[in-house]
């Protein structure tokens, strides 16, 4: 029986070191401060702290729905792509003939393909479960928003009541718990397409994580909406 090849190993090492590594960088590494999420988490709070001066919550409501409607949407496609990743193994045996056609496919056992496939389930699975998770901290943070104290304008004890910022506080930190959880999310989506690359060869496999690691890193520490948020007029 065919057995899986070291450079299956090597590539699934290698795919780990990229998924994992560089999700530490973003949210542990040196240079955290500098990246998109944890910018975008100052505009978020800045947000929250914002509201407290709206008597109307509408457009808070607005965009609390926007940021909802697209976890959901993530969650729903996770559970379309999963169910057409399990019906591809009912079909495995055609898919299979089809790759080692390629010029470039070496030969494996059924078996081995099939657990490929298996683990882009898994990939997409636990995206489900961080958007689904997002979708949730998303609804707290409505209630968060909900519960805010409003204080009339010409109250002049506005800035005297301490539940309002505490509130504010609350939900700033869980707005950035719910995006965290987006952004794991979407990098498993990322990651699994990367994945793909594995049914073609190893190879591709290893080429596919780095192209996703460097888009990845580009958009997130050197694109130019990076730049647009880091040019604060208050800070000029």
């Amino acid at each position: 029986m065919p057995q899986i090849s070291n450079l299956d190993y090597v590539a699934f090492g290698w795919f780990l070191c990229c998924w994992f590594g560089y999700a530490f960088y973003v949210e542990h590494g040196p240079h955290k401060a500098k990246g998109m999420y944890h910018v975008l988490s100052t505009y978020r709070r800045r947000w929250m702290f914002e509201m407290l001066k709206r008597e109307n919550r509408i457009l808070d409501s607005t965009l609390m729905g926007n940021l909802l409607n697209a976890a959901v949407f993530f969650a729903s496609t996770s559970i379309f792509v999963v169910g057409g990743l399990i019906a591809v193994l009912g079909s495995a045996e055609q898919v299979n003939t089809l790759l080692s056609e390629l010029p470039f496919n070496i030969g494996r056992a059924r078996w081995i393909w099939e657990a490929k496939v298996l683990i882009l389930v898994t990939i997409f699975v636990y995206g489900f479960f961080k958007f689904a998770w997002s979708v949730r901290l998303f609804n707290y943070c409505s209630i968060l928003i909900g519960a805010t104290p409003i204080t009339p304008r010409n109250d002049p004890d506005a800035d005297k009541n301490p539940e309002r910022y505490a509130t504010a506080e609350k939900a700033a930190k869980i707005i950035d718990l719910a995006s965290q959880h987006f952004q794991r999310g979407l990098r498993a989506y990322f990651f699994g397409l990367a994945t793909l690359g594995w049914l073609v060869h190893s190879t591709v496999f290893i080429f596919t994580c780095t192209w996703v690691v460097l888009v990845l890193y580009r958009r997130d520490f050197r694109s130019r909406s990076l730049r647009v948020f880091q040019d604060d007029p208050d800070q000029g």
